[in-house]
C-alpha cells in the first residue's frame, strides 16, 4: 500500500511500512523512512508506483481547465476528489485525483485552502481580479521584456532614462524599469552602468555626477519659491569707519570686511564686519526655511548653488559704496605688542569702502611688500583703496594671531601645500557647466598675505564671540576638536569645547551667515547678546538644550558633508579634464602612502591631483618620480600611472619623520576614487512580488 501525504508545502508518496494510531511510517523511493502523522495523510492506494503516480498526475493536472474546475466545484467546502469526479468522471483514477489536487492547490485565486486536502471557491469577483492581476502581471513582463531588448539593442526607453537615478542610486526593485535594466544586464553580460552608457542613457560623464548629486541633494531641483527680503526694521547708527572685503572674484555673498582705527595712536580698534541677515530674516520664517532646507551654499567649479536666493544676498551683502547692516566685532589692542584690551560688539550700518578681491590682488600685496617700510612703486601696479600702511598691521596682527594660536596647538600650520583655483571658461555662468568646457587650473598658495589677513580675523571672530555666547549662558553651534592626536575629529555640538586643531578655547562659526545655515543661527544669538547683555538667554531664539539646535547640527553636518564631496569630486572632474585637454601623459610626483599589492598613492607636484602607481617598490615616502598616466576613467574620477622614473629626492629622513599623520589621512581621504557604488546588483535574486 501506499499514501500520498504533503510536506514543506510538496506532495510526496510513499511506500506504507506500518500503522499506529496517529502515524503511519513511510519508505520514500529514495530508500529514507519518515513518520507521517495520521492528519497529514491525503490519499491511501495500491497502484501505480508513487513515482509514475506523480508524473502522471503531475501531466493530468495541466489539462485541467480553471474555470470549469471552478463552475464544477460546490459552493461549500468540499475534497479535491468530489472535484475530480466532478471534472473527470465518477471513477476518477488515482493519478486523476491527484492531478485535481495539485491544480486546486496551485490556484489560490480560485479555491482557497480550507484544510489538508480541504478546498472553497473562491467568489466570482475575488476570481476576476485574480485573473485581472494575473493579465496585468504578463502585461508587465512583456513589457520588461520589450525594454530589455531595447537596452541591449542600445536605445533607452523614456520610461527608464527618467527614473535613471532612482534605478541606480535608490531603486524600487519590483519596479519594471529596474527589474528591464537587470534582465538586460544579465541577459547581456554586461556591466549596468556600461549597459545605460551604451544605451544613451547617460549623456556624458560630467551630466551623471551632477545628476546624481542633485538627485541625492536636491531632489526638487534647486531653484527658489518667489521670496521678498525682509528690510531691516531697527534703526542702526552708522559707525565712523572705512571697512574693506577681501573675497575671490567669484564671491557674490560678502559675508564680511575689515576696519582699523587709530594706527599711530598707541592703541588700534580693529572692526570685524559680518553681514547681518539675522536682524531681518526671522527663525521659522520663509526665507529661514529655504536656508534650512540647503544649509549652505554648494560649490564647484564654475558654478555653485546659493544657500539664499540671489535677491535675499544681494539685499544683506557688503558690498561696495553702501553703508550695510553688520554685526560688529570690535578688538581693542596695545599697537606695539598686540595684546588685545578690549572686545565689543555693535549691530550698526558699516560704510564699506571697497570690494577688493585677492585673486587679483596677490601678486602685488607679497610678504616683502607688505613688511618694507616705503615700498617704492611697481610697473603695472593697481591704486589699492586701502593705505599700505594698514594692510602692513593686519598682516603683522594676522602672523601675530597665528603664532599664539600655535603655541597652544603645539606646532605650527604647514602651508607647504599649495591650493588651486578653477576656471571654465564660458559665457554663461547662471546655468551648470556641461562638462565639455576648457578649464584652466592657476595655484594659490596657502597662507597668502591677503587670504592669512582674513582667516586670522574670522577665526579671531569666532573665538571671541563663541566665547562671549558662552559667558551669557546662551547656547549656540560649535566646532571643537579635543586633541591633536591622531584620528581625533572635528565635532560639532552646542558646548563651547577647545579646538586643538585650531588652538583657541571656543569656536562657532559666526562669520558666514549668507553662506553657512549653522553661521546665521548663531548669528540669532549674537544678536541677542548684543541687544540684550545679561539677560539674552532668556530673549535669544534658541534656548539652552533645544532640541532644534541638535537636529540642526546632524542635517547641517551631513549636507555639508555631501557639498564638500561633491566640490572635490568635481575638482578631480575638471583636473582630468584638464590632462586631456593640455595632452599631458606624464607627471612628477612625490610618493605619499604604500598600498596594497605593491602600488602607491602618490601627490602630482604641479596639480591638484593624487593617483595610485605601479613601479615603486624599493621607494620611501617623499620620493620624486616621473609617472607615465593610463586611461582616464570619467565616471569613476580616476586615473593610474605607471613609474617610469625616479627623480633624486632633496628630502631628509628627519623632514620625513615630521610628515605628520593626519597629513597622511587628509592625503587618503582627497585620494578616495575608484568604482561608482551603485545600489542596482544583477546578482541577487529577484524581489518578491
Amino acid at each position: 500500500m501506499f499514501l500520498l501525504f504533503e510536506e514543506a508545502g510538496k506532495f510526496v508518496a510513499g511506500r506504507v511500512l506500518s500503522e499506529a494510531e496517529a502515524s503511519v511510517q513511510v519508505e520514500l523511493d529514495s530508500g529514507k523512512r519518515v513518520k507521517v502523522k495520521g492528519a497529514n495523510v491525503l490519499l491511501k492506494f495500491d497502484k501505480p508506483a508513487p513515482a509514475q503516480l506523480l508524473a502522471d498526475a503531475a501531466t493530468i493536472s495541466q489539462s485541467i481547465e480553471l474555470d470549469l474546475a471552478w463552475e464544477f466545484a460546490p459552493d461549500t467546502e468540499f475534497g479535491f476528489a468530489e472535484v475530480a469526479r466532478e471534472y473527470f468522471n465518477a471513477d476518477a483514477t488515482t493519478a486523476q485525483q491527484v492531478g485535481a489536487l495539485i491544480r486546486l492547490y496551485e490556484a489560490p485565486h480560485y479555491f482557497r485552502r480550507a484544510g489538508k486536502g480541504r478546498f472553497k471557491k473562491a467568489s466570482a469577483e475575488t476570481v476576476q481580479l485574480a485573473l485581472a492581476g494575473i493579465e496585468k502581471k504578463k502585461q508587465i513582463q512583456a513589457q520588461i521584456e520589450s525594454w530589455s531588448h531595447e537596452l541591449m539593442a542600445g536605445q533607452c526607453p523614456a520610461p527608464i532614462k527618467e527614473q535613471l537615478y532612482k534605478i541606480l542610486f535608490r531603486p524600487d526593485k519590483n519596479a519594471p524599469e529596474y527589474k528591464a535594466v537587470v534582465e538586460a544586464s544579465r541577459a547581456s553580460q554586461t556591466a549596468p552602468l556600461t549597459l545605460l552608457q551604451n544605451a544613451g542613457a547617460i549623456a556624458s560623464a560630467y551630466d551623471f555626477h551632477w545628476q546624481r548629486f542633485l538627485f541625492d541633494n536636491f531632489p526638487k531641483g534647486t531653484g527658489f519659491p518667489k521670496l521678498e527680503a525682509p528690510a531691516i526694521a531697527q534703526e542702526l547708527p552708522l559707525a565712523n569707519v572705512q571697512a574693506y572685503s577681501i573675497d575671490d572674484s567669484q564671491t557674490t555673498e560678502i559675508d564680511d570686511a575689515l576696519s582699523l582705527q587709530g594706527l599711530g595712536s598707541g592703541q588700534v580698534v580693529v572692526g570685524i564686519h559680518i553681514a547681518a541677515p539675522g536682524l531681518a530674516i526671522a527663525p521659522n520664517s520663509a526665507i529661514d526655511n529655504v536656508g534650512r532646507n540647503r544649509l549652505s551654499t554648494v560649490y564647484m567649479p564654475g558654478y555653485k548653488i546659493t544657500m539664499l536666493p540671489d535677491e535675499v544676498v544681494q539685499s544683506y551683502t557688503l558690498a561696495e559704496g553702501q553703508a550695510c547692516p553688520a554685526v560688529s566685532l570690535y578688538v581693542t589692542l596695545d599697537e606695539a605688542t598686540l595684546s588685545i584690551q578690549h572686545t565689543e560688539t555693535k549691530l550698526e550700518r558699516v560704510p564699506i569702502n571697497a570690494n577688493l578681491r585677492h585673486d587679483q590682488l596677490d601678486q602685488w600685496v607679497t610678504q616683502a611688500w607688505l613688511e618694507d617700510a616705503a615700498p617704492a612703486a611697481r610697473e603695472g601696479e593697481p591704486q589699492l583703496p586701502i593705505a599700505h600702511s594698514e594692510l602692513a598691521f593686519f598682516w603683522r596682527l594676522a602672523q601675530h594671531l597665528k603664532a599664539g594660536r600655535e603655541v597652544v596647538r603645539g606646532k605650527p600650520e604647514n602651508f607647504n601645500r599649495p591650493d588651486y583655483n578653477f576656471r571654465l571658461v564660458r559665457d554663461n555662468k547662471d546655468t551648470p557647466p556641461t562638462g565639455q568646457e576648457s578649464v584652466q587650473i592657476s595655484v594659490r598658495q596657502r597662507g597668502a598675505p591677503l587670504d592669512l589677513i582674513v582667516a586670522e580675523a574670522m577665526i579671531l571672530a569666532n573665538s571671541t564671540w563663541g566665547q562671549w555666547l558662552a559667558s551669557l549662558g546662551v547656547p549656540a553651534i560649535y566646532r571643537s576638536q579635543a586633541s591633536m592626536a591622531p584620528g581625533v575629529k572635528v565635532r560639532m555640538g552646542t558646548k563651547a569645547l577647545p579646538h586643538a586643531g585650531i588652538g583657541v578655547p571656543a569656536y562657532a562659526w559666526s562669520t558666514s551667515p549668507l553662506r553657512r545655515y549653522t553661521d546665521l543661527v548663531n548669528q540669532w544669538q549674537i544678536i541677542a547678546c548684543a541687544q540684550h547683555g545679561a539677560t539674552a538667554a532668556l530673549a535669544a531664539p534658541f534656548k539652552p538644550k533645544d532640541a532644534q539646535l541638535f537636529a540642526i547640527i546632524s542635517a547641517f553636518d551631513a549636507a555639508y558633508t555631501a557639498y564638500n564631496g561633491y566640490q572635490s569630486g568635481m575638482e578631480r572632474f575638471w583636473t582630468l579634464q584638464y590632462l586631456k585637454q593640455e595632452n599631458i601623459t606624464e607627471v612628477v610626483a612625490s610618493l605619499v602612502k604604500e598600498m596594497a599589492g605593491g602600488s602607491w598613492l602618490v601627490r602630482a607636484d604641479h596639480l591638484p591631483l593624487m593617483l595610485t602607481v605601479m613601479g615603486a617598490s624599493g621607494l620611501t615616502r617623499g620620493d620624486k618620480v616621473k609617472v607615465q598616466l593610463g586611461a582616464i576613467d570619467a565616471m569613476a574620477l580616476d586615473v593610474s600611472g605607471t613609474v617610469i622614473e625616479k627623480i633624486i629626492s632633496e628630502h631628509s629622513e628627519a623632514e620625513d619623520s615630521e610628515a605628520s599623520l593626519d597629513e597622511a589621512m587628509e592625503d587618503l581621504d582627497e585620494a578616495a576614487t575608484g568604482p561608482i557604488a551603485i545600489a542596482l546588483n544583477v546578482n541577487e535574486a529577484p524581489a518578491e512580488e
